[in-house]
């Protein structure tokens, strides 16, 4: 159908301390790095061609995923050595597409959870003769995002900062992060500077007279730039909410790696994960969470809505909620932890030492 670029070279600051060690399209989500689905999804599309733009921890890409032949595809790499932005970075892989100036190009952004209908962005593309189209989404509360107003036939009238008053709420209709380029376009990008696909290049386009079409697809869409949603998106993908062909076992409340152990009397629900190698005791209860490779659940612990670092320990009786706990770190036995707490990667936290009720 065509080929495609995903822009995974972003540091995944929000995402901190899970992206210290892993960027964050290889961070696991549902069993697998993130950005297996995107590539999953893509092939399953019909693209078989598909370029990475990478740069930060860009040494860890290819070993994982190699020329892309496991998948069907065939992957190519392109680092770079400043970041380079949105715009910056597709035009940095321009010479490795294959496509002549009237094809589509395809763009994903290596942070969104989606259930786009991808041939159908690609359809609306083509049959709207547009420049560039854009996968748009609708949503509840407008007011965190820039907005997309579109006339009656889907042409992009407008790209607007986040509205700051009521009244400047003209549509719920948002940039959901996936572009259908002429690849011609591609190459009007500057070379060799910064550049904002969303705040520059968008706009110039625009400006310009270009066409940009806009196809509202409102099937599940979910931004992974926090950790609360980045676990929530990995239990949406194991209870098949969320649609990928690269979950590594059966849908349903909890998928349990190969390799992993879990007490015949631990309670997993919600979406929740083991990784391979990891180990969950007796007694203890996981609602919605992500449980990385290696990482040890103590007896009785209580884990809701977190993320367990590789090779983290949690202790007995230990109860964690909304947190997120860093390679190699261990939070000792009877530790509350809270929404929004995140444990760096190697610390150590007593026994007893963090608490929000009384000790009796």
């Amino acid at each position: 159908m065509t080929e495609a670029i995903l822009l995974v070279g972003g540091k995944g600051t929000r995402l901190r301390p899970l992206t210290v060690h892993t960027p964050k399209p290889m961070v696991p989500a549902a069993g697998v790095p993130f950005l297996t689905h995107q590539l999953a999804r893509a092939r399953a599309a019909g693209v078989d061609h598909i370029v990475l733009a990478t740069s930060y921890l860009a040494e860890v890409f290819e070993p994982y995923f190699g020329d892309g032949a496991a998948l069907g595809l065939h992957i190519e790499y392109v680092t770079e050595e400043e970041p380079l932005g949105t715009g910056g970075a597709i035009r940095n892989v321009a010479a490795r597409l294959h496509s002549v100036p009237d094809d589509p190009v395809l763009i994903f952004n290596g942070d969104i959870l989606t259930g786009l209908d991808i041939r159908a962005l690609v359809e609306t593309h083509e049959t709207s003769d547009a420049d560039v189209s854009l996968h748009l989404t609708k949503v509840t509360d407008p007011r965190a995002y820039g907005l997309v107003p579109t006339d009656e036939t889907g042409r992009v009238l407008a790209f607007l900062e986040k509205p700051a008053t009521p009244e400047e709420i003209v549509t719920d209709q948002i940039n959901a992060g996936a572009y259908v380029f002429r690849r011609s376009v591609i190459d009007t990008i500057p070379q060799g500077r910064p550049v904002s696909v969303e705040r520059e290049t968008f706009q110039e386009l625009l400006s310009a007279g270009a066409h940009l079409q806009g196809m509202v697809d409102s099937t599940y869409w979910l931004d992974l730039g926090t950790p609360a949603a980045f676990v929530r998106g990995s239990a949406d993908l194991v209870l098949g909410r969320a649609p990928s062909p690269a979950v590594p076992g059966r849908c349903g409340d909890r998928l349990i790696l190969p390799t992993a152990r879990v007490a015949a009397d631990a309670k997993l629900t919600g979406g929740t994960v083991v990784g391979e190698g990891a180990f969950v005791a007796e007694g203890a209860r996981v609602f919605g969470s992500t449980i990385l490779p290696g990482a040890v659940i103590e007896p009785g612990a209580v884990i809701t809505d977190s993320l367990i670092g590789n090779r983290a320990r949690v202790g007995e009786r230990a109860v964690l909620t909304g947190t997120v706990i860093g390679d190699g770190a261990t939070v000792g036995a009877d530790n509350e932890l809270r929404e929004g707490a995140r444990v760096w990667c190697d610390a150590m936290i007593p026994a007893g030492a963090v608490r929000f009720s009384s000790d009796q």
